[in-house]
């Protein structure tokens, strides 16, 4: 699995395009890493980048891609909502835009950075954005990890 890297408004037209808008798509999993950390003598090493990285895994009611990941590098800024109880966490539309200089990725096609007051929606903002088909990543099973309560 190749990643595709975003640069340019026909990059993001020909991603929405490709997966259909995220049209009946869910949200499957998430990931974040940054580049701290505390070695072995228990010294903390950092960057003074923007080091926060996100995967986020996607799969929709749809082939050809039926799932896709964006990777999403120099995260500014993560706003994750879970779906409210007896809610369901269908993607209908997104929006995928390029903004003074950042990617941003919401689940509301109306939404707008200048207005992300509303605590109800999933957006990102980064950076960086590369995407690649994870068709082969369908079903229940976890592929960032097992979340386990022990």
């Amino acid at each position: 699995m190749e990643w595709a890297e975003i640069k340019t408004s026909k990059n993001i037209e020909d991603l929405l395009e490709s997966f259909g808008a995220f049209h009946d798509s869910c949200l499957k999993e998430l990931y974040m890493s940054t580049e701290s950390y505390v070695d072995e003598n228990l010294s903390m090493g950092m960057s003074a980048e923007l080091d926060t990285s996100v995967r986020m895994l996607f799969q929709r009611q749809a082939r050809n891609p039926s799932a896709i990941e964006l990777l999403f590098e120099g995260v500014t800024q993560f706003h994750i909502v879970p779906s409210p109880i007896n809610h369901d966490s269908i993607i209908y539309d997104a929006k995928l835009i390029l903004h003074n200089g950042l990617f941003y990725w919401t689940d509301d096609c109306e939404w707008e950075p200048e207005n992300n007051t509303d605590g109800s929606n999933r957006w990102i903002s980064a950076k960086r954005l590369k995407w690649r088909d994870a068709s082969s990543w369908m079903g229940k099973q976890n592929r960032y990890g097992v979340i386990s309560s022990d």
